[in-house]
């Protein structure tokens, strides 16, 4: 199982990943062992997942969400909370 995730950083960034563990990812960002990305950017906290049954399906989504501008992610996440 991949899971695609979106979390929202301390100044506010959205930040988009993929991974087959999601409490160990969150986790390792946390530590600042994640992305840089996130690092200079805690903390942090998820704000939406979805589960697909292979890697590629979730790179295609995790694709996807990153082409999107910042207002249409906060709108998706408004209408998925």
């Amino acid at each position: 199982m991949w899971f695609v995730y979106i979390l929202r950083l301390k100044d506010d960034s959205l930040y988009t990943g993929i991974t087959t563990d999601i409490e160990r990812r969150i986790e390792k960002h946390e530590k600042g062992r994640g992305s840089k990305y996130v690092r200079g950017r805690l903390p942090i906290e998820l704000v939406h997942r979805e589960k697909y049954g292979s890697r590629s399906e979730a790179l295609k989504r995790e694709a996807e969400i990153k082409k999107w501008s910042k207002k249409k992610k906060e709108a998706f996440l408004l209408k998925h909370s």
